[in-house]
């Protein structure tokens, strides 16, 4: 009996996770436009955000569009005087 090697591609993105006022945590990947996802808990929208960049990524290969890739992304706080 022969096995099939089941190839997948794995995309690493950035995420930005904002805390909500009413709660919880909002959370969007910049290289993929549109993609935003929330939860009550970080792990929660951890894996909501997971979960919607997978689907963003499905319908854009049903597209035939590009999929998105990132290069490197730094974050760092920045200060503004008002």
């Amino acid at each position: 009996m022969s096995k099939k090697l089941l190839m997948t591609t794995v995309h690493q993105y950035a995420a930005v996770f904002e805390e909500a006022p009413e709660g919880g945590y909002t959370v969007t990947v910049p290289a993929l436009p549109g993609c935003v996802s929330e939860g009550d808990t970080f792990e929660e929208a951890s894996d909501n955000i997971r979960e919607a960049a997978e689907l963003y990524i499905e319908v854009s290969k049903e597209n035939k569009n590009n999929i998105p890739y990132t290069s490197r992304v730094i974050v760092a706080p920045v200060s503004v005087e008002v």
